[in-house]
């Protein structure tokens, strides 16, 4: 047991997450200075790999997540395939002869319809930014849309949880004690939550 917890403490102390954040302004590096749409594969797939990442992480379906992906792939003059999970995204981008294949894996699903609307807005005007914009621009534009923050507090949170558990409790047939266990749990856990994940 000792071995396995030592294995997930670095050097300096901190601890190692299951999911660890993608450093994306090394990934997208490349010194060159040309259009997205005139870029390698690989940094075409990385953007169209994020979009599709931060539209699951907005709390999306599969089916809204799988159309931003292929209105970027459009514009940037590729084909993609993906498969969409809860928390995972693996996509594969075919350009000519070359192909390049990325997993993704969420680190904090969650919901969040502002930035949704946000990433929906980048997708529709995606296709001119791809005609001027450097991948190192785009990822800009999009750290920016991932930086943002939900719009309600955690009480907020936990009291909507409480309100929607507890109604939920009642119309499956619960009586009076079901109820207020429903809204305390919920309402509670959700509150816990968010202060847990620094929302």
């Amino acid at each position: 047991m000792a071995e396995h917890q030592d294995m997930r403490v670095t050097r300096s102390g901190s601890y190692i997450h299951q999911h660890m954040s993608i450093p994306w302004e090394q990934v997208t590096k490349t010194g060159e200075d040309v259009p997205v749409r005139q870029a390698r594969l690989r940094e075409k797939t990385g953007i169209v790999a994020r979009v599709g990442l931060l539209m699951l992480s907005c709390g999306t379906a599969a089916w809204r997540v799988r159309n931003a992906i292929n209105q970027i792939a459009v514009a940037l003059g590729i084909s993609c395939t993906a498969d969409i999970g809860l928390t995972t995204l693996s996509l594969t981008c075919f350009e000519e002869d070359r192909i390049c294949t990325e997993t993704l894996s969420l680190k904090e699903p969650g919901v969040n319809t502002d930035k949704l609307d946000t990433m929906e807005q980048f997708v529709i005007g995606f296709p001119e930014h791809a005609e001027t914009l450097t991948s190192g621009q785009v990822h800009e534009l999009l750290d920016d849309i991932a930086a943002k923050k939900g719009n309600y507090k955690a009480w907020q949170g936990g009291l909507s949880a409480a309100i929607a558990c507890c109604g939920f409790t009642f119309l499956l047939g619960g009586g009076i004690p079901e109820m207020i266990c429903a809204f305390l749990g919920a309402g509670f856990g959700n509150w816990l939550r968010r202060i847990l994940l620094g929302k």
